[in-house]
């Protein structure tokens, strides 16, 4: 028994040694973050995701950057409404005129007239998204703030006349 825990100890040590070095090597820090405020910690956790907040320079793109048409017939519109589920949650509506949600191009070079949708809630980017409808099981407490952007195959932010193409809605809290 005195083995077996022995050799438990060294393993630990090597396999958590060999942990750090392969996050190091890959870019991983060990961020901290305040465990204080519930929501920032769940904000913390949703801009982690895998498709989550990628604002500035990422793979090759720069997201804050914007795609601008010119306004008339033909340029892009968008409009969002959220209502709540007869089941759960919420359903959120994204009306768009003279765009294609393009999911099998995305991160692909820019098409004008397509691309995808980021959606965020209070402020933290929750996903990106290749529809017009999407349910949201669940909403912070209180007053909640949901936007979306839409945004061109490659990630930059589309815009109409250097405005930023994207719509919010405000859901009551309880």
């Amino acid at each position: 028994m005195e083995r077996s825990l022995a050799l438990f100890v060294i393993g630990l040590i090597f396999g958590g040694g060999i942990g750090f070095v392969a996050a190091a090597s890959n870019g991983i820090t060990l961020d901290g973050h305040d465990h204080s405020d519930p929501n920032a910690h769940q904000l913390h956790a949703a801009s982690n995701q895998r498709d989550s907040d990628h604002s500035g320079h990422h793979a090759g793109h720069n997201h804050d950057e914007i795609v601008s048409v010119p306004s008339g017939p033909e340029a892009p519109t968008l409009e969002i409404s959220v209502s709540p589920d007869p089941a759960s949650g919420f359903n959120l509506h994204i009306k768009t005129e003279n765009f294609t949600f393009a999911p099998e191009r995305a991160s692909l070079d820019h098409v004008p007239g397509e691309g995808h949708a980021h959606v965020y809630v209070n402020g933290a980017k929750v996903t990106r998204h290749y529809s017009s409808w999407l349910h949201l099981p669940t909403l912070p407490e209180g007053d909640t703030t949901i936007e979306v952007t839409l945004n061109t195959n490659d990630h930059r932010m589309l815009g109409v006349d250097n405005k930023p193409l994207k719509a919010t809605a405000i859901v009551p809290g309880n």
